[in-house]
């Protein structure tokens, strides 16, 4: 990484930019509609590096507990470790608002996430099947965890 990497919460006017990293990411990406409702009621966050936007977060906290809802770095962007940049900032968001544990789902496919997430800490702990929509039928999801302490 040749430049500062930096956060910034998302806002109504980043969503062309972010639905562009989002469906070049994804088989089955967020809509423009639910990243509205997530900009209501969720913490929605953007990575940079240097001026370049290069992801996005979502998450989730409620009761004590943290849902990771979405992580998505520019697909050119991949294999560097800003991915692992970006979950650790949504990490300490989840931390600050008191979440002790966390919790996700990843597509059973999506080895590169799963690792990601079993290098940070998660656990496999469940699996949801027929869970996300894919080109030839639907995808089961892995269920993560992840206890959050300093």
């Amino acid at each position: 990484m040749s430049e500062a990497i930096h956060f910034r919460p998302m806002i109504e006017a980043d969503l062309d930019a972010v639905l562009k990293i989002e469906y070049a990411a994804f088989s089955h990406p967020w809509t423009r509609g639910i990243f509205l409702d997530g900009l209501n009621n969720y913490e929605c966050w953007l990575m940079f590096e240097g001026s370049q936007q290069v992801g996005h977060g979502v998450i989730q906290v409620i009761a004590g507990e943290a849902h990771l809802l979405n992580i998505t770095v520019k697909p050119q962007n991949q294999g560097r470790g800003l991915g692992l940049h970006l979950l650790e900032h949504l990490m300490v968001r989840a931390k600050a608002r008191q979440a002790t544990e966390c919790f996700l789902e990843v597509r059973a496919g999506n080895t590169s996430a799963y690792r990601l997430y079993e290098r940070y800490g998660f656990n496999e702990i469940g699996r949801r099947r027929g869970y996300y929509p894919a080109t030839d039928g639907r995808e089961d999801a892995l269920v993560m965890a992840c206890t959050l302490v300093d």
